[in-house]
């Protein structure tokens, strides 16, 4: 019997926050909870911004104060990383002069390897003097206001990278470790326990970034040096690489020696990762799977190359939406509506999935589970960049297993997460994606919502942004609306579809869902569409698979766990996380492996590694 892949912990950071606890979902729907379902979110977010000034954040409440300025500094707004009126910018230009002479005085370590023939050098001590006979190549520093200045930044005011010693780690890694601690400490359990469960090969970890590590610590940096007079540093390169993230959380956050990588499907690219942790688990290939993503580039220069393209919303186009002489930061990403482009943002997710009996053994608490994940392409195109027809199957796949799973009137307990990116491109293809869908399931009200709205487009992670949303619909009952549009524009597809553009409440624990459809397009056809079911229908399934007394058994052993994760994260929304970095502890190297015939022994884990002993192709024998 196929296994299930349960979702036993989740964890990451976000421009609404820190994600396990729901704590970056309850912050996109904080105007329909109660004061105390918002407190510790208040409070969580107060101290990771800094905002955590005597007695206006305690056990008690947050002042009206601090809220209004964590409300300013979550969500997508003008961007921080950067100043967008500020940009550093370089100019080429030509110098000369009337007598033709240009004259200089430099440090003699500073002067060019080759001189230029047009340059006459005289010494003086350590520096010299230069004359230029004629023009001289230059170029000019100039600061320019940057066309873009929304983004989904993290929470303003935090820097991952404070929690452990991150010295020279690209910001995508530091996400990466907080994101994995975070998804980690959700758990309720030690890591140290779960392995007391598993074989050291038992564990696969699918994690990067759709565009690798791009800050000034490493692509970005390691380009850029030779032009700006900076130096390469001896980790940019390796640093740089997209599987970084999957390579970190192996070597420093879980000392694993499983299974690792990532796959890459551009914006897709969460759910590419998401197929093969779940493929793991479902097959017995690995009793936990970590799968993830985190990517930062709020950068100038990365921006600047999506810009060009067409593809982010600009200032001045967001002026004319309207009608104004200031741009509204907030209101940058309108799926659905009248819009320009997307909005850039950082994020990392990362979930822990598990094998359905391992985590009932453990007690841990299930989330939800995946049911799969299609991923198509879009076959023959005029434009690379250009949407096809791949995800009407990715689509189509999903809605027709969750049909399969739950019955004819169950498809119609499911609803979608959008790709929603803000484009006016993507409203029309992707709602028509959608609504024909709808058609041909019987579906005549299917409700669509587009989280990008609240956190932007974080790229590689972007499926991730919306499985994490997904999971507090479970929690709190209220699907998050689009709640930066104020009219559906006129060439969307909704005959069938129920686009919200205002919370809309789910049941009690969100249970009139059995399920999510979470839709993904990305660059160059990377279609990929996922089904997630609801942790009531989960536990409804295991009930069938193990039985009452197990089940029984089950929610005895849960009690703990949930105490545990409730004490985690209430002291996590007081300061107190344990951030999972162990540089240089418990490295192994030759003399720590020992092996048999029949099995492989590592002196850090207490289980072998079991070796193939059967021919799987004996029947070609």
């Amino acid at each position: 019997m196929t296994k299930l892949p349960l979702i036993v912990g989740f964890g990451g950071i976000n421009a609404a926050g820190r994600s396990s606890g729901f704590h970056s979902y309850k912050r996109m729907v904080a105007d329909v909870l109660t004061a105390d379902e918002m407190n510790m979110t208040w409070q969580d977010l107060a101290r990771r911004m800094g905002l955590d000034n005597g007695a206006d954040v305690n056990e008690g409440a947050v002042s009206e104060d601090i809220i209004a300025a964590i409300k300013a500094g979550t969500l997508v707004r003008r961007i921080d990383s950067f100043d967008p009126e500020n940009l550093l910018y370089q100019y080429k230009t030509t110098l000369s002069s009337e007598n033709d002479q240009i004259s200089f005085t430099l440090r003699k370590s500073k002067l060019p390897t080759v001189i230029p023939d047009n340059w006459s050098v005289e010494e003086q001590g350590s520096k010299v003097t230069v004359t230029v006979n004629g023009n001289l190549d230059a170029l000019l520093e100039d600061r320019v206001a940057f066309p873009v200045s929304s983004g989904g930044n993290i929470p303003a005011g935090f820097d991952p990278g404070t929690r452990y010693n991150s010295r020279f780690h690209p910001r995508g890694l530091k996400l990466t470790v907080y994101g994995a601690s975070d998804a980690l400490n959700s758990l309720g359990v030690d890591w140290s326990e779960v392995l007391q469960h598993i074989k050291p090969d038992e564990v696969s970890v699918y994690a990067g970034s759709g565009l690798g590590q791009i800050d000034d610590q490493s692509l970005a940096g390691m380009l850029a040096a030779p032009l700006t007079g900076g130096r390469v540093s001896t980790k940019m390169m390796a640093l740089s690489f997209a599987e970084m993230p999957a390579d970190f959380i192996n070597g420093y956050v879980i000392n694993s020696v499983g299974t690792t990588g990532t796959n890459m499907g551009a914006c897709a690219t969460f759910l590419y990762n998401l197929r093969q942790g779940m493929y793991d688990i479902q097959y017995g290939k690995s009793k936990v799977a970590i799968v993830g993503n985190a990517e930062a580039p709020v950068v100038a220069e990365i921006m600047e190359g999506f810009r060009v393209m067409g593809a982010l919303a600009e200032d001045e186009q967001l002026k004319a939406l309207d009608n104004s002489d200031t741009v509204d930061n907030r209101r940058a990403c309108r799926p659905f509506s009248s819009n320009a482009g997307f909005t850039m943002a950082e994020s990392a997710q990362f979930v822990v999935l598990m094998d359905d009996e391992l985590a009932l053994t453990l007690g841990l608490n299930i989330y939800g589970s995946v049911a799969d994940v299609f991923i198509n392409a879009d076959a023959n195109k005029k434009s690379i960049s250009a949407p096809g027809v791949g995800n009407y199957v990715t689509v189509a796949k999903a809605t027709a297993l969750a049909k399969a799973i739950l019955g004819e009137a169950g498809v119609k307990q499911t609803y979608v997460q959008a790709h929603g990116t803000g484009t006016p491109q993507n409203r029309v293809t992707e709602s028509h994606i959608l609504n024909e869908v709808a058609k041909t399931f019987a579906i005549d009200n299917w409700p669509v919502t587009a989280i990008k709205s609240y956190v932007g487009h974080s790229m590689s992670v972007a499926a991730g942004d919306q499985l994490i949303a997904s999971l507090g619909v479970w929690q709190y009952g209220w699907i998050p609306g689009i709640q930066t549009i104020d009219h559906i524009a006129d060439d969307v597809h909704q005959s069938n579809l129920n686009i919200l553009t205002d919370h809309a409440f789910a049941g009690q624990k969100g249970e009139d869902y059995k399920a999510v459809i979470l839709n993904a397009k990305g660059f160059g056809g990377n279609n990929a569409t996922g089904l997630v079911l609801s942790p009531a229908q989960s536990l409804e399934m295991l009930l069938a698979k193990h039985g009452a007394e197990a089940l029984a058994a089950y929610y005895d052993r849960n009690v703990e766990i949930k105490t545990r994760t409730e004490i985690c994260d209430q002291e996590a929304c007081l300061g107190n996380e344990t951030i999972r970095y162990h540089f240089g502890e418990s490295v192994m190297d030759e003399t720590s492996v020992s092996m048999t015939q029949n099995e492989l022994r590592l002196s850090e884990f207490e289980q072998a590694i079991l070796l193939p002993q059967e021919n799987p192709y004996a029947d070609y024998c």
